[in-house]
């Protein structure tokens, strides 16, 4: 088997992380060494990146999970591997850093399992969504059933696996599988800018969309709106925080569309 390090190259520049998926032969699908070769990057992020560029080499992101390599699994075996997903695709949502994907082609089963557990989404016009899971007589399980009706909605979600349904990049943008889309071979560039533009965000803030955000959401409103509250007296009460009001204040900091 080839060295799985060979499937993800990372490379460091400045305060951003550029991890690319790098098995273009295979469309990118993901196994299980790919896998884990995610969680091992998304679990050590090196000291002063302050976010991250998940992409791929080759004209897919990723057709989803490697079916050529799918073994025979009991029942137990089966929850295990399902499980092992979730927890490395937490460490994506839940890390240190903000990522942002950049998808082109396929975004597929697994691949958008992957992009979903990311905080930004660019997709390049050549990109294409689907979970072709239902046509296969499976469900799926990287979960994409809690991540994806948070983006899209369940009924647009169970339509996809129900009929096969594939969304294009400026269907899925207006759906809310991305947030930009742009023109192919542009992408790297504008997950870049993204990327560079959040990293200078202060450090409370970014916390608190990766973390405190989803909790909130998925909270009833009293138990929110008291999160809420508490976050934004810890955030405010920084030191970073107040120096950036004050250089608001006395003309320093740009305004809203400047």
């Amino acid at each position: 088997m080839p060295d799985p390090s060979a499937w993800l190259n990372v490379e460091q520049q400045d305060e951003l992380l550029i991890v690319t998926i790098n098995r273009p032969e295979k469309r990118n699908a993901i196994n299980d060494a790919l896998l884990l070769r995610l969680e091992t990057v998304f679990s050590a992020i090196p000291e002063g990146v302050k976010a991250a560029v998940l992409h791929a080499e080759g004209p897919h992101f990723s057709a989803g999970l490697d079916l050529s390599e799918l073994q025979e699994r009991d029942i137990v075996a089966g929850l295990h591997h399902s499980r092992m997903w979730h927890r490395v695709l937490d460490r994506i949502q839940f890390g240190t850093v903000p990522v942002v994907a950049v998808l082109k082609g396929a975004c597929v089963g697994g691949g958008l399992e992957i992009a979903s557990a990311c905080h930004i989404r660019v997709a390049e016009q050549s990109t294409f969504y689907a979970l072709p899971e239902g046509q296969r007589g499976i469900f799926v399980g990287g979960g994409a059933s809690v991540r994806l009706p948070k983006l899209i909605g369940m009924a647009r979600m169970a339509d996809m696996m129900f009929t096969g349904r594939v969304i294009s990049a400026d269907e899925g943008v207006w759906m809310g599988l991305s947030q930009y889309v742009v023109m192919d071979n542009d992408g790297l560039a504008k997950g870049i800018e993204l990327a560079k533009r959040i990293a200078q965000n202060a450090p409370m803030t970014n916390y608190a969309l990766m973390h405190v955000l989803p909790r909130i959401a998925d909270s009833a409103q009293s138990e929110g709106l008291l999160m809420e509250s508490l976050m934004a007296t810890i955030a405010q009460s920084s030191a970073e925080a107040k120096e950036r009001l004050r250089d608001f204040l006395e003309g320093r900091a740009k305004k809203v569309g400047e």
